[in-house]
């Protein structure tokens, strides 16, 4: 409720990184670096995978769909950070503020239910190689893909509704470079509990149980490649995985440092370091890592653009 003599606000300003300004242009030319190479990358997987028939198969279809919450997630974000490195004044509506964060929260927690799909799938190619096929078909794929995006959709929905319904009446700086639900919650002059409570459902589901999941999926791939007898069966069984597996080790990582503590140990600095990973980075490193580890991706490359090849 608010007092008589508070008023609502109807724009936030964002903090960014204005305490250092000395490294102004180096950021500049870093995030616009980094945004044209995520965008051009994922966007060229999403091609390959679309019009390569080499490509379709379930984990190119997943993949595909994760180059695309790649683009979502850099593109919520970057474009503002550029624009609030490059302009003296760096505002953002409530509204804006409100869509911001919805389209974060959908494709970072999408990333992560992906992962784990991509976990699954990989372990059934591994561990029943003969019965791929039937048991990974297109119905049960587009499904789970199709899952994916709802569950983390109204997850989304669930947090920015509930983080609309609270009372911001001053001060009005989000210590960070982008709407992010722990410094949000620190201004708000009403009652946080629920939101902070769904915000812990969330990571338990995404960061407990789900990850769970993506570990016990590799923890049957490990223990089946150990009981293959060839050392070339070793090394191919690997090799399918090991793309994944690095993605998924850089992205938890960073979530983990964002995400998986209480709002009132919030620290602004370590929050900005850990969201460039996740928001930044990592989108910009995946089809790097699954272009660079994967033959088949490579093969598809080479046809389309022969200079690749050699």
């Amino acid at each position: 409720m608010l007092r008589p003599n508070q008023t609502m606000v109807t724009e936030f300003v964002l903090e960014g990184f204005s305490e250092h300004p000395s490294l102004r242009f180096l950021l500049i030319g870093c995030f616009l670096t980094l945004y044209t190479m995520a965008l051009i990358g994922n966007i060229v997987i999403i091609a390959l995978v679309t019009t390569s028939t080499g490509l379709h198969s379930p984990m190119y279809f997943f993949l595909c769909n994760l180059a695309t919450m790649d683009i979502v997630c850099t593109s919520s974000v970057l474009p503002k950070a550029l624009l609030g490195l490059v302009s003296e004044e760096n505002t953002i509506s409530f509204k804006g503020c409100m869509a911001q964060l919805f389209f974060l929260v959908w494709s970072a927690s999408s990333e992560l239910l992906l992962l784990t799909v991509m976990a699954y799938d990989r372990y059934v190619a591994i561990c029943y190689p003969l019965h791929y096929s039937s048991r990974m078909s297109p119905h049960l794929c587009g499904a789970l893909a199709l899952g994916v995006w709802s569950i983390c959709a109204l997850n989304a929905s669930i947090n920015t509704g509930l983080m609309t319904r609270l009372s911001f009446c001053g001060p009005k700086v989000i210590t960070h470079f982008f709407c992010e639900i722990p410094p949000l919650l620190l201004l708000s002059c009403s009652p946080t509990y629920v939101n902070s409570i769904m915000t812990l459902v969330a990571d338990a589901f995404y960061g407990g149980i789900n990850f769970f999941f993506t570990l016990l999926s590799y923890g049957y791939i490990i223990a089946s490649i150990l009981r293959m007898r060839s050392a070339e069966g070793k090394q191919k069984a690997f090799s399918t995985c090991s793309s994944h597996l690095i993605v998924v080790c850089v992205y938890y990582s960073s979530v983990f440092c964002a995400y998986i503590s209480p709002a009132s140990s919030y620290s602004p600095e370590r929050s900005k370091v850990t969201s460039v990973l996740y928001s930044v980075l990592s989108p910009t490193l995946n089809p790097l890592i699954y272009t660079l580890r994967n033959k088949d991706v490579k093969l598809a490359m080479g046809r389309h653009l022969p200079s690749f090849s050699h």
